[in-house]
């Protein structure tokens, strides 16, 4: 940046600079693309995955009474978080989400540092799911199809091709995906119940651990332990506000959206955990890799959830994509990240930030440990969390008068608990798997490392999420 450069600026540790109209015209999003209903559809979407597989992992950390401890701690801290963020949301309705949020209540870094944990959640979820989508593609037996590398690529090649083709088209489909899988639970329901057994939810042996019993095996230090696949049930609900762009009245739809999409997976939720675990036995469960079809044993309603499932698993992949790539798009708009990658193509969607997030998801997904992968998301999410809500509390303190079209039952008192909450879940994972979510970690303090030797000097004044800010900074010097 010239320093003789009248477009320049600097101000509070940042440089930035007015780009062109050219810049913003070849990153620019579809409008009014998702009314409300789409966007419930997109928060269950992005969650579904997580009713057909992998939270039952929670069951070999805490065993039944574990899980549901942490289940109910963690729905709330969700419900919670989510009435604070569709305040947010009506307030500042920008494809960046919770970036947005933290960086005009936290300043650059703490934007930055909350766009990136998102990231790293959004990034590392779908190759978990991938995994997932593999187990239940073997378990289909159909051709001889085997999990492995080539179902991964197989997913990531088509999925992706089917996002560049743009928002509206995108999101319809996956409307589609995730309505199947809903069906899905409603028939595994009405099978399951004819097979459940009071006794199946606890018969995992106790450990020697303190507080050990046949509710909680493992101790209460297993409540925590489980707490990161509980997290599993809600994971990525929070996206819904990256759609605010593509969205119809954003002011009113996405908080609409957020919080209808929030009641639906807190039943489904609820009905799998009970339901698989009594059905199908804690023991036997707590390590499967398609727990619903393996509740109901050998039967016609297996088979028939087995392929529903898949469209389970597929409609959250599909989703968290979207989700990854206009998280992606925002931070390369604004410079936070190399600007190429928010670049768009004539359908209006990100290519790059489509593709290269695709790259890295699909090499992590050739691990094949779901579990793990699981436990790197969450790291993300959680931190994600953390920083979103302490965004809530300052804005709440610092820009009172700010016109929010829906204000957060409870306040910061609401929020405050999601805040706690979600630290708590933060230091799960290290309990959980501490060598993997180390690495988190130092992924985490690279890219911060980048925004602080070099992206912090070459913002972007102009984009969108940058200029709520300096909306914000504007006003605070008129008062």
């Amino acid at each position: 940046m010239s320093v003789s450069d009248p477009t320049a600026s600097h101000h509070g540790g940042v440089d930035s600079h007015v780009e062109g109209g050219d810049y913003l015209a070849k990153r620019t999003l579809k409008k009014g693309t998702a009314g409300w209903v789409l966007l419930a559809g997109l928060g269950v979407s992005y969650v579904i995955s997580g009713d057909y597989s992998g939270w039952n992992f929670g069951l070999e950390q805490g065993g039944f009474g574990g899980l549901l401890i942490a289940g109910v701690l963690i729905a709330g801290m969700y419900l919670a978080m989510v009435l604070g963020m569709a305040e947010m949301s009506s307030a500042l309705p920008a494809a960046g989400g919770g970036y947005t949020f933290a960086r005009r209540a936290l300043g650059p870094w703490g934007g930055f540092a909350t766009g990136t944990a998102i990231l790293i959640e959004y990034a590392i979820a779908p190759a978990a799911i991938a995994t997932f989508i593999g187990a239940y593609v073997e378990s289909l037996g159909l051709f001889g199809i085997t999990d492995g590398w080539w179902v991964y690529l197989a997913v990531y090649a088509i999925f992706i091709g089917i996002h560049l083709t743009g928002a509206g088209e995108a999101l319809k489909i996956m409307f589609v995906i995730t309505a199947i899988a809903l069906v899905g639970l409603v028939i595994f329901v009405l099978a399951a119940l004819g097979k459940f057994d009071a006794s199946n939810l606890t018969d995992i042996a106790p450990t020697d651990a303190a507080g050990a019993s046949s509710f909680l095996p493992f101790g209460y230090l297993g409540i925590w332990s489980a707490v990161p696949f509980a997290i599993w049930f809600f994971l990525a609900v929070e996206g819904v506000p990256l759609a605010a762009e593509e969205a119809k009245d954003p002011t009113k739809n996405v908080p609409r959206g957020i919080i209808a999409a929030m009641g639906i997976l807190l039943v489904t939720g609820a009905s799998v955990l009970f339901l698989v675990t009594g059905a199908g036995g804690a023991e036997a469960m707590q390590s499967s890799g398609n727990p619903l079809v393996e509740a109901l044993g050998d039967s016609g309603a297996a088979k028939v959830v087995n392929y529903i499932g898949l469209a389970g698993l597929v409609a959250s992949f599909f989703s968290i994509m979207y989700a990854y790539s206009r998280q992606l798009f925002a931070l390369s708009r604004a410079g936070y990240l190399p600007k190429t990658l928010s670049v768009t193509n004539s359908r209006k969607a990100p290519v790059l930030a489509l593709i290269v997030p695709g790259i890295i998801g699909f090499l992590l997904s050739l691990t094949g440990q779901g579990a793990m992968l699981l436990n790197m998301a969450v790291f993300g999410a959680a931190l994600s969390y953390v920083l979103m809500m302490i965004s809530h509390i300052v804005l709440r303190r610092k820009e009172p008068e700010m016109e929010r079209p829906y204000r957060t039952p409870g306040g910061v008192a609401t929020t405050g608990f999601a805040l706690v909450v979600a630290a708590l879940a933060v230091v799960a994972t290290f309990l959980v798997d501490s060598t993997a979510a180390l690495w988190c970690l130092g992924v985490f303090a690279a890219f911060m490392l980048y925004f602080g030797i070099y992206s912090r000097h070459h913002l972007v004044a102009n984009s969108p999420d940058e200029e709520f800010a300096a909306l914000a900074k504007a006003e605070a010097e008129l008062e």
